[in-house]
Parts: structure tokens; sequence; C-alpha cells
């Protein structure tokens, strides 16, 4: 057996029969309360998202119906590898392929020939004498008295 229910106005509550009050405004239009309450706070025009009770509120703040399938799934960020300057991708994929203590070796043995480079080119390189200008103390920028001569131009 099925019992026609209709819908509040402003709850959103199912009125079965025998249940509620009908109000017909000006414009025709038909509004069904559950109760007088309901229609009381209808025709001093609180706002139903307001009132923690009825369904429009609980429909704003997500309350309720949950479903499982519509809440939004998190990606897990995937790991990228990228080639960096100086070495290809391949380059990098060898070197983590290697043991460590190999590629230890190997780093130690390439700061050593560096090492070694460095001291050949001071030794070769650079004269004793160095060109230009002998630097002496200088004076601040802007600071201190004004040359001689110069008068003083502006606010204080």
């Amino acid at each position: 057996m099925v019992i026609k229910t209709d819908l509040c106005n402003y709850t959103e509550y199912r009125i079965f029969p025998g249940h509620g009050q009908k109000f017909i405004a000006k414009d025709a239009k038909v509004h069904f309360f559950i109760s007088a309450k309901a229609d009381a706070l209808f025709h001093q025009r609180i706002k139903p998202v307001k009132l923690r009770w009825t369904q429009a509120w609980r429909r704003m703040n997500k309350k309720g119906k949950v479903e499982e399938g519509a809440k939004k799934k998190t990606r897990k960020a995937q790991k990228f590898q990228k080639a960096i300057v100086g070495m290809s991708l391949d380059d990098l994929k060898k070197k983590k392929a290697q043991k460590p203590e190999l590629r230890a070796a190997k780093e130690a043995a390439a700061k050593e020939a560096k090492a070694r480079q460095a001291q050949k080119k001071p030794a070769a390189g650079k004269p004793a004498v160095a060109k230009g200008k002998a630097q002496g103390p200088k004076a601040p920028k802007g600071g201190g008295a004004p040359a001689p001569g110069k008068a003083f131009k502006g606010k204080k």
C-alpha cells in the first residue's frame, strides 16, 4: 500500500495525510508546512539554512548521506626522475646501480685529481706583481665633512 506524502516547503520533512497545513500566497503559490512552527518561521522570513534541525542546513553542512564513491580520492605523487645539468638520465641510473663502496672510491679519486690540478695551476699561472694603483683607505660615501670649497645645498 502506497501512502501519498508531501514535502514541507520549509523543513523538507515528509508530511503524511492528516498532518500539516497549507498556505496559499497571493500569487497562488501553494506552500505546505509540517507544523505551525515551520509556518511561523517561513512567515518571519528566517532562512531554513540557518536552523540546524532543517534538511537545508544538513545539506549545506554536508551531514547525513555520505557516499563512499563520491569522496574525493587523493592522488599519490609519482616519483619521476629528471636528468640534471652535466649528467644524463642514463648516467644517473648507472651511478645509482653502483655499489656504495665503489661510488665512494670513485668520488675520492676524482677529488684527489682535482686537488692535484688545483696545486699545479697557482704555481705556474699568477705573476707576483699586481698591476693598478695602490689601494689606500677609502672615505665613506656621503659621510664626513664636505670637501673644502663646496657649500652645503639642501635640507638638514
